[in-house]
């Protein structure tokens, strides 16, 4: 494999429901390009994966959010799941973490519910993006432009719809983590 990613630290900011594939799939896509993955949470222990329909498998958490200082990562990542992004964005200290990600242009790539986090972070106004269907709306009302792609990318911005776009979410998102930061993910962090 190709270690595009070799000396990059990615935090996986989630808690219990994340969507079981939306984690271990990007993480082990991030590990094999090299990068150091950490689990960031609200709490430290372990968090259950929700797996299509039931509790999934659990992993280990890292770092706390009051452990973890975004400036020690290059990149976010933000699987979904229903209950995952819907307790996360609820939390200021989460918003906080996220919004300093876009504040120094690092990528972030979210997946399925997960934008519902950025709306929070008020961090989506101006934005291409897709999420799962159902966010549709609550992006649009945030002031997004919601398209119906499997992959979208806005300035370092990394969004797709579920776990079947998981392949071509790992693949950009890796690219733009590569690349580095981005001055259109400032702007956006800017805007409000």
């Amino acid at each position: 494999m190709n270690k595009t990613l070799e000396g990059k630290r990615v935090a996986v900011l989630a808690t219990n429901g994340f969507e079981q594939s939306e984690l271990f799939e990007p993480k082990k896509a991030l590990e094999d390009a090299g990068a150091v993955v950490k689990i960031v949470s609200l709490e430290s222990g372990e968090i259950k994966g929700w797996d299509k329909k039931d509790w999934g498998k659990s992993v280990q958490v890292d770092l706390t959010l009051d452990e973890a200082n975004a400036d020690d990562f290059n990149a976010l990542h933000l699987p979904g799941g229903v209950m995952n992004p819907d307790l996360l964005r609820t939390e200021e200290k989460v918003l906080k973490f996220v919004k300093s990600f876009f504040d120094k242009g690092k990528p972030v790539a979210a997946i399925c519910h997960a934008p519902w986090i950025l709306i929070n972070a008020e961090v989506v106004k101006g934005r291409e993006m897709t999420s799962y269907h159902t966010v549709r709306k609550d992006l649009e009302n945030a002031g997004a432009k919601w398209v119906d792609k499997e992959v979208v990318v806005d300035s370092g911005l990394v969004t797709s719809r579920d776990p079947d776009d998981l392949p071509a979410f790992n693949k950009k998102m890796i690219e733009e983590i590569g690349e580095g930061r981005h001055d259109g993910q400032k702007a956006a962090a800017r805007s409000i």
